[in-house]
C-alpha cells in the first residue's frame, strides 16, 4: 500500500495522524483557534469551512485561507466543506460545491481537499482532477450519522471511492450498539487486507464508537480526529489526551 506525503507527514505510515477541525465562523475565531492548535502537536488542521460565515464569497474565502496557512506555518491544511446532507452546517448546490473545492485547490495554499464521494461521480471526479493539477491529495467522504451499514457495504463504498481517483478513502458510521462498532472495524480490517492500494480512515462515532478512533493503528485506520476547544464530532477526544493513547498502543504492537 502507498502512503501519502502532505508536508512533512506521511499519512499511512506508523502512529495514525492526529487532524484537528476548526470550526470558527468568523476569520478571528479561525485565527485564534489555529493559536491553540499551534501549542498542541497536530499532524494535519480540518478547516471545516461550512461554519465560515462568508464562504460563499469567494474573495473572502482566499483571505482567510492565506492567512490561516501563514498562521499555521508548515502544518498540513485539508479544506472540508461538509454538506448539510452529511451533518455539516450549510445546504450548497453541486455546481457551487464543485466550484469551491476546485478554486480551494487552485490557490495551492491547502494541501487536501474533502470531496463527499456520493456527490456524483462527475462532480468528484472534477474536484479529483483540479485537485490533482495543482498536487492536492483528496480525502473522498462518505458520512452515516443514523446508523452503520452492513460490513460489505461499508468496504464497497471505500472501494468506490478508490476507484474515483480519491487519494484517501474516509467513512464515517453511527453505531446503534456494540456489535456495529465491530461491523466498522472488520469492515476496516477487510478493506486494507484485501483492496486498498492507499491509506484509508474510518471511524465509528459517538461514545460507543470512540475505541475505534485510538485503535486505527491495529485494524488499518490511517488518521483520526481530535479536538483542541470544540469538537466537530459526535465522540471525538481532545487532541492531547488522543496523541497519549495512541502513542501508548504503538509502544506495545
Amino acid at each position: 500500500m502507498k502512503t501519502v506525503k502532505v508536508r512533512n507527514i506521511e499519512i499511512g505510515a506508523g502512529i495514525p495522524k492526529i487532524c484537528v477541525p476548526i470550526v470558527g465562523t468568523t476569520k478571528e475565531e479561525i485565527l485564534e483557534a489555529t493559536r491553540k492548535i499551534n501549542e498542541t502537536t497536530a499532524d494535519v488542521v480540518e478547516w471545516r469551512v461550512d461554519w465560515y460565515e462568508d464562504i460563499f464569497d469567494f474573495d473572502k474565502t482566499k483571505e482567510t485561507m492565506a492567512a490561516l496557512r501563514k498562521a499555521l506555518g508548515d502544518t498540513p491544511i485539508l479544506f472540508t466543506f461538509r454538506t448539510s446532507k452529511e451533518g455539516g452546517e450549510k445546504a450548497i448546490e453541486e455546481d457551487v460545491y464543485v466550484k469551491l473545492n476546485q478554486m480551494a485547490a487552485e490557490t495551492e495554499l491547502i494541501d487536501l481537499v474533502d470531496v463527499e464521494a456520493f456527490t456524483g461521480d462527475e462532480a468528484v471526479k472534477a474536484v479529483v482532477e483540479t485537485a490533482h493539477l495543482h498536487n492536492v491529495k483528496v480525502v473522498a467522504s462518505n458520512h452515516d450519522f443514523h446508523k452503520t451499514p452492513s460490513q460489505d457495504e461499508i468496504v464497497s463504498r471505500l472501494c468506490k471511492m478508490q476507484e474515483l481517483g480519491a487519494d484517501i478513502p474516509k467513512i464515517a458510521v453511527m453505531p446503534q450498539n456494540k456489535k456495529d462498532v465491530l461491523t466498522l472495524l472488520s469492515a476496516t480490517e477487510e478493506m486494507v487486507r484485501e483492496h486498498a492500494s492507499r491509506p484509508i480512515i474510518t471511524m465509528s462515532m459517538a461514545g460507543t464508537g470512540v475505541i475505534s478512533r485510538l485503535c486505527g493503528e491495529v485494524f488499518g485506520s490511517a488518521l483520526t480526529f481530535g479536538a483542541v476547544g470544540k469538537a466537530s464530532a459526535p465522540g471525538q477526544m481532545g487532541a492531547s489526551e488522543l496523541r497519549t493513547v495512541l502513542t501508548l498502543l504503538h509502544e506495545s504492537l
